[in-house]
């Protein structure tokens, strides 16, 4: 069995005055690849440390790598197969905001071919 990731909801948001946003020192992408693993990539406009965090539903830490304020670009995989079903939040923060993104992860039953072979 393999676990499906599903991007659900992304949302920019700053933390110190959410009604009117300010331009964050850094970007971040993050998708699911072909082998069901999540890509996040993190380019800083600013020598600036940021964060990425994976939280499952219970806000328990799963896994965080900090990025020193020296590196401009930064990629990492996850790979989630060892993880629970369930509701995760992917968050790339630094003191000025953050961006998270919320994910949802599912195992998918495997599914059985019934295959008949006949022979004239």
């Amino acid at each position: 069995m393999s676990k499906l990731a599903v991007s659900i909801l992304m949302s920019a948001a700053t933390l110190a005055n959410p009604t009117m946003p300010k331009e964050l020192p850094f970007g971040a992408s993050a998708f699911v690849t072909i082998d069901n693993q999540i890509r996040v990539s993190v380019i800083k406009a600013a020598e600036v440390p940021v964060q990425i965090v994976l939280r499952n539903a219970d806000k328990e830490v799963v896994f965080q790598r900090s990025i020193n304020k020296k590196e401009a670009k930064y990629a990492v995989k996850l790979n989630v197969n060892e993880l629970a079903d369930g509701a995760y939040e992917l968050e790339v923060r630094s003191d000025e905001g953050s961006i998270r993104k919320q994910l949802n992860l599912s195992t998918q039953p495997v599914q059985k071919v019934n295959r008949v072979v006949a022979m004239q």
